[in-house]
């Protein structure tokens, strides 16, 4: 019997061979055929992708049998690639959308299915309480799985090899001044994690003075020496002594399926993911010239408000997931949208995290500013003030939920740390905006009993008394 199926921030994940069977990635391949069908928007075809996880391209192939069963043709990847290049492939081949198995920076015993509409940016809840509704159905037994053999099905022309690389690589070109990289002498070192994103920086930064180290770029599906494959500090060790190693400029990471980014400066240290939003919106502002509104979710730093200002620029705000920053910024056509896991997106390529983009768009930045990492770090703040930033995750019993939500929504504070209250938003769990543009957030996970309390602010001796006011505000003692 198939478990109980929900998309969450970015598509539905769960542990390989638990839920995560041929059985239940087939019942999402039907429901993706039938909203094809319910939208009359089954002659363009799918693309079908996968990253470099266990049994992904088995899995991949399962959804492409499926499409055949249904009658739509599926463009299937030749090879594991990252998730911005096969939602490129929705605009180029002008497909109707793509389906892709990945579990992005989930750790190894993980896999999961992701559905990009024809915009190529992730479902927006419209769409996923579409999907969701034919899974139900299928489960129900209302609709039958009906599926073709590969072999069959490509005989019949309704399974199509595709090579969604040398079409994303293009698109890149037409993004950023790859030559004025390659010809830069820089050295980076690429932490590609195991991942889908090996090859593609070394690929386009080849032939110049810049040289390009990369590691982890073998696929191994058990990420080796990794909590998981997500390039947040702990786990870029590896990365830290390479750039240490080699006298790099500058090191950057890719996640499992390359949609976010990790940047460290030329010492090894951690550049944390609100700094890196900071920095590239600076990039698009100060180097780029672009205006537009600025998109950011509910944990995602106040440096933007503050650069916009400067530029008198409107900032939209939104729930957490690109499932909302990317229909907002095709809404209100902005020039950047992103959020505090480091998934980036630009005005002018897909409404979607890509980290490939994102990456070179910072190493264009250093070059531009003729600036390391951490001088630029140190420019931005020169702009908007320092800005410090921690999160902490929190576990509680599952039957204590409701308790520990009464208690945050009951919460009335005038201060907290000591500074001022100016409103309380409910958008995407509590957020506590204080003066001076500090913020904290007290957030429940909607998968698991876990709450998450984050904050940033302007003086690093508060962080810590701002994530303890979280924590008394939610009655809960930090994970031991």
């Amino acid at each position: 019997m198939s478990g109980v199926i929900k998309f969450g921030t970015d598509g539905w994940r769960a542990i390989i061979a638990e839920d995560f069977t041929f059985e239940n990635v087939r019942i999402c391949a039907q429901a993706v055929a039938e909203y094809l069908k319910e939208t009359n928007d089954t002659q363009r075809g799918l693309i079908v992708g996968y990253d470099t996880r266990f049994l992904s391209e088995n899995f991949g192939a399962a959804v492409a049998e499926v499409m055949a069963g249904n009658g739509i043709v599926a463009y299937l990847c030749d090879r594991p690639a990252p998730t911005p290049a096969i939602s490129w492939a929705i605009l180029d081949r002008k497909a109707a959308g793509a389906a892709i198995i990945t579990a992005s920076h989930n750790p190894g015993i993980w896999n999961g299915f992701k559905y990009k509409p024809d915009y190529a940016g992730s479902a927006s809840p419209q769409v996923v309480a579409a999907l969701e509704k034919h899974i139900s159905a299928t489960q129900a037994g209302k609709i039958q799985v009906r599926y073709i053999d590969l072999e069959r099905a490509r005989e019949k022309g309704l399974v199509r090899d595709l090579d969604p690389r040398p079409a994303y690589l293009e698109q890149v070109k037409r993004l950023v001044n790859v030559e004025a990289i390659k010809k830069a002498g820089l050295t980076v070192v690429v932490d590609a994690m195991f991942g889908a994103g090996m090859g593609y920086f070394p690929t386009l930064l080849d032939d110049g003075t810049t040289k390009v180290i990369e590691i982890h770029n073998v696929r191994n599906p058990l990420f080796p020496g990794l909590d998981h494959p997500e390039p947040i500090d702990h786990n870029l060790k590896a990365l830290a002594q390479a750039i240490a190693e080699h006298k790099a400029n500058a090191g950057l990471a890719t996640d499992g399926d390359a949609d976010r980014i990790g940047l460290m400066d030329e010492q090894g240290n951690f550049i944390n993911q609100l700094q890196v939003y900071g920095l590239l919106l600076l990039y698009l502002l100060e180097v780029r010239g672009m205006r537009g509104p600025i998109i950011k979710t509910v944990t995602t730093t106040a440096m933007a408000n503050k650069l916009a200002k400067l530029y008198d620029l409107p900032v939209y705000e939104t729930p957490v997931g690109f499932k909302y920053v990317g229909p907002m910024m095709m809404e209100k056509d902005a020039i950047f949208g992103g959020e505090e896991s480091g998934g980036f997106g630009f005005k002018g390529h897909i409404p979607e995290r890509d980290g490939i983009v994102a990456g070179l768009f910072l190493l264009d930045l250093m070059i531009r500013k003729d600036m390391s990492p951490s001088r630029l770090v140190e420019y931005l703040y020169s702009l908007v003030g320092p800005h410090y930033y921690d999160r902490i995750d929190v576990h509680f019993p599952p039957e204590d939920r409701g308790e520990v939500t009464s208690r945050v929504q009951s919460c009335r504070c005038d201060q907290i740390a000591g500074l001022k209250v100016l409103h309380i938003d409910s958008k995407d769990g509590f957020k506590f905006n204080l003066e001076d543009g500090s913020w904290l957030l007290i957030r429940f996970s909607g998968t698991e009993p876990l709450i998450r309390i984050y904050t940033e602010t302007t003086r690093q001796d508060l962080v810590q008394p701002i994530l303890e006011a979280g924590l008394e505000i939610a009655g809960l003692e930090q994970d031991s």
